[in-house]
């Protein structure tokens, strides 16, 4: 994570801050080398969705207008692609962003905490009628429902993405899997917490 002392122009004035995510894919996180984003100029679709998608997370647990103008970078970079690397980016993401801003705070540079609770993700599916959660590349291959949801710390949902990737899905499995995510979540918020106290 990077602080910047500036903001976007849009917001130059404004007496708020900003944050915004950049997500990758390292070429040796993949089975087959994964060719570097950028070198031909562009980041591919998929990049951007999930970098917008983490942005929107952390900007959902901040006060933004009660932080001082700067802007906040977020690098999540894929070290081992093994499915669920969206979710597992915004849980460290977040860890990443508690820490920045005490470090803000050690140099007396915020008003107040504005960080308004955590945030967590989760990927789940249905895989041969089964329910299953953080599904690694083989399982998310074979699954017939695919879904990435993003919980704060309060319940509240920032995010629910799913689709049927093979056969449609009945709204109980549908529920079924918005609990297993938000168990998961849970458990995840756990483990953010220990990671803090360290």
């Amino acid at each position: 994570m990077s602080i910047n002392d500036h903001v976007p122009h849009w917001l130059q004035g404004s007496g708020q801050a900003w944050l915004t995510a950049e997500y990758s894919m390292l070429p040796g996180s993949t089975r087959q080398r994964k060719p570097r984003e950028g070198r031909n100029g562009r980041i591919d679709g998929r990049s951007q969705e999930i970098q917008r998608l983490i942005g929107r997370a952390l900007r959902a647990v901040l006060d933004l207008k009660g932080m001082p103008e700067v802007t906040l970078w977020v690098d999540c970079d894929v070290l081992q692609a093994d499915g669920g690397t969206r979710s597992a980016a915004i849980n460290g993401a977040c860890v990443g962003l508690h820490d920045a801003l005490t470090h803000l705070e050690g140099k007396g540079q915020l008003r107040k905490w504005p960080m308004r609770g955590m945030v967590s993700a989760m990927s789940v599916g249905m895989v041969k009628g089964t329910p299953m959660v953080d599904l690694d590349y083989k399982e998310d291959s074979a699954a017939d429902v695919d879904m990435n949801l993003v919980y704060l710390s309060d319940g509240r949902m920032v995010e629910v993405q799913g689709s049927a990737e093979g056969q449609p899905f009945a709204e109980d499995e549908f529920q079924s899997l918005v609990s297993l995510a938000r168990s998961s979540c849970e458990t995840v918020l756990q483990l953010q917490k220990q990671a803090l106290e360290k």
